[in-house]
């Protein structure tokens, strides 16, 4: 009997120790951890689905598309001598650019579905006019017996010929060409189109052409010219500008967007004519593109244009929202944590358990129902749904259903401060610091007389 005694005082100092339970609540947050990263992980792999879905589209339709050109590639043949004294023959290209471009440009955009993802494409209509000056390679040590000029070559740089839709051709002063797949050499381009011509080099000459293109999310140009100016419009209200240089004049308004930009030769790195591979100062390797399809911002060739992006990303929200989980696991807690100690009414820790796999379970329910709708509604019922089971299972806890209505305003309270949060781009960090600022302060109050609790639960401890 005296035993039994014993472990009855012991078993009512554990609900009645407040540092004990805090322990408690602390060690299953950190257990709750291991589900909350078990849905990161979840988050990731169906982000990879979507993006191997949306790769198939972009595959059969046409990459990102990079355009840069005319250039004027002339064969050398560089004659020098070896150390037995020999004549060693090497070819190499002659590269001219024009000395101005006009590009104007209507993109027209369209989504496609494949299952429950969804793609952005478009197709560009381009015409680009310019001219060349006469050819001056003078500084380059070349000897002009070497340079075949019957045997140039116009070039014209697309990084995905899939998506060439008609055939090309170029008006070269008072005559057309057709332009064919490949390329002489790899100097300048890596993949386009390039007709044989016999030109000139003491004469200008002027040039006009169009193409069709279909593309994916990104069109982008290089500045080639020593005046290049690009104007692009679209009736897609979401426009990314990239690159090197942004837009000189850009409207974009509900309907649409209009942009134009204006790069010269002073602009870049590179001057307007040079042998092999000038421009990209022997790095052939370097990616003007990511593997996410943005032009990078250290590119050297200047690269520039549009990304034509989806307005929202429900995966990298839903990332941003599972961030908080640990701090939404804590904040709800706290409250039952407070509610227990102001209720004198124990909440075992297989409850707090199975309020912590509650709040993992939003994030579940707001990654799957985001795949079908809009991220707002995925939020609102999401969120809806537990707050309600998290508002009557608090109302059976401390048997009063006026107890579980102010649980659940203060989780929806919770609910809607984070939907804030993640909508905010710019001050999201302010309004964060601001709002764990005030939580804590009420926290504070709420504890100032927390040590009223511990002298009770002192005594208590004496007598047993």
């Amino acid at each position: 009997m005296q035993e039994y005694s014993f472990f009855s005082k012991l078993n009512n100092w554990a609900k009645k120790s407040i540092s004990l339970k805090i322990i408690v609540i602390g060690f299953i947050a950190l257990l709750l951890m291991i589900p909350s990263s078990m849905i990161q992980s979840l988050i990731t792999e169906r982000q990879a689905t979507r993006d191997v879905a949306v790769s198939d589209i972009w595959k059969t339709w046409g990459k990102n598309q990079i355009v840069a050109g005319p250039t004027l590639s002339v064969p050398v043949v560089i004659s020098t001598i070896n150390n037995q004294k020999e004549v060693e023959k090497s070819l190499h290209y002659l590269h001219f650019l024009p000395d101005k471009i006009e590009m104007q440009g209507i993109v027209k955009p369209s989504i496609r579905y494949r299952s429950i993802y969804e793609a952005v494409l478009y197709e560009a209509n381009l015409e680009i006019k310019g001219s060349f000056n006469p050819l001056n390679y003078s500084g380059l040590n070349i000897d002009p017996s070497a340079i075949e000029w019957d045997k140039a070559r116009i070039t014209f740089g697309i990084t995905d010929m899939k998506g060439v839709r008609d055939n090309i051709e170029i008006a070269w002063n008072n005559s057309i060409y057709r332009f064919i797949p490949g390329l002489p050499e790899h100097d300048i381009f890596n993949t386009g189109v390039s007709v044989p011509l016999i030109i000139n080099p003491d004469s200008s000459a002027a040039f006009t052409l169009r193409m069709r293109l279909n593309g994916s999310r990104l069109l982008a140009f290089m500045p080639l010219a020593s005046e290049t100016k690009v104007e692009i419009k679209s009736n897609w209200a979401d426009p990314s500008f990239e690159g090197a240089f942004i837009p000189e004049h850009k409207e974009i308004t509900k309907n649409g967007f209009i942009a134009n930009w204006k790069i010269l030769e002073l602009n870049r790195n590179y001057g307007s004519f040079g042998l092999d591979n000038f421009i990209w100062g022997g790095d052939e390797d370097q990616r003007i593109v990511d593997y996410d399809g943005r032009i990078t911002s250290e590119n050297e060739v200047g690269a520039f244009g549009v990304n034509l992006i989806l307005p929202v990303d429900e995966y990298q929200r839903v990332t941003r929202a599972a961030k908080y989980a640990i701090l939404f696991i804590l904040l709800t807690f706290a409250t039952f944590f407070f509610f227990e100690l102001l209720k004198k009414k124990y909440v075992h820790p297989i409850q707090y358990l199975i309020i912590g796999f509650a709040i993992i379970l939003f994030y579940i329910l707001l990654l799957s129902l985001g795949e079908y709708m809009l991220f707002k509604w995925a939020y609102l019922i999401s969120s809806g749904a537990i707050t309600i089971m998290v508002m009557l299972y608090a109302a059976a806890i401390f048997a009063d259903k006026k107890f579980g209505i102010v649980v659940g305003a203060i989780l929806l309270s919770l609910y809607i401060y984070f939907y804030i949060l993640l909508q905010m781009q710019y001050y999201s960090l302010l309004f964060g610091s601001v709002g764990l600022m005030i939580i804590l302060s009420i926290t504070m109050i709420l504890t100032r007389k927390l040590h009223q609790a511990r002298n009770s639960d002192v005594q208590e401890n004496s007598e047993l």
